[in-house]
């Protein structure tokens, strides 16, 4: 049997051993002699062992009187999509995570840390599937040159208003006010003008305050710059 299908000796006897596969015979010096019914569950368990399944698995799947192929194969299928949206969210975690790298060049490890943990942060949290597609499609009309454009303009921008801040002037001046107008605009072109999508923003950053300050923003500066886009 070993010969035939490539299986190992130790093999056969752990399959014997654990009830997953047996010879249907012994001979009167008790080696063990297969049928072609045993070859044919043989091939069975060995096609379910390339997709994926455990030998646990596999033993509870055709031990199951109500076993069928084609659900074999619809469970396997689930796994894959499962496994597909993982690795496309860790995608998307990585693509982000590379621009907000390039736009900072100089990144201590602390800041890298955060960053990462940021990241991940589940975001169906406060976005929803909707919402999340939608900025990923305004992401790919932008295209990358804008973004990472747009990326290295938020740093001097809210160096720009702290630097206000910092000398007191008021929210509703007009320095400030051109600011404002300019971080408005910045925001508008992430969501494309999807007033619930800000909101779901505020909120993600209300809850992972690291995310803002990341980037030089902390509450109070959050404040300012919000009293200054109510008088826009």
């Amino acid at each position: 049997m070993a010969t035939q299908t490539g299986i190992t000796v130790r093999a056969l006897h752990h399959y014997d051993r654990i009830g997953l596969f047996s010879p249907s015979q012994h001979s009167d010096t008790g080696h063990r002699l297969y049928t072609k019914e045993d070859i044919a569950k043989l091939q069975q368990i060995m096609s379910l062992k390339q997709l994926g399944f455990s030998l646990e698995e596999i033993k509870e799947l055709i031990g199951n009187p109500n076993y069928k192929p084609d659900e074999v194969i619809r469970l396997q299928l689930d796994r894959l999509n499962e496994h597909i949206r993982i690795q496309e969210k860790l995608r998307n975690h990585l693509e982000h995570l590379h621009a907000m790298l390039k736009a900072r060049q100089d990144v201590t490890a602390e800041q890298f840390i955060k960053i990462i943990e940021v990241m991940n942060v589940d975001m169906n949290r406060y976005f929803t599937p909707e919402q999340l597609e939608k900025l990923k499609e305004r992401g790919e009309q932008l295209g990358p040159k804008k973004m990472q454009e747009v990326q290295k303009e938020w740093p001097a921008l809210i160096a720009k208003v702290r630097a206000e801040l910092e000398k007191g002037a008021p929210a509703e001046s007009p320095e400030v006010l051109d600011l404002a107008k300019r971080w408005k605009e910045l925001m508008h072109m992430f969501s494309g003008g999807d007033p619930e999508i800000t909101k779901a923003s505020e909120r993600f950053y209300a809850d992972n305050p690291d995310a803002a300050r990341q980037f030089g923003i902390d509450g109070q500066l959050y404040k300012y710059i919000s009293e200054a886009m109510s008088h826009i």
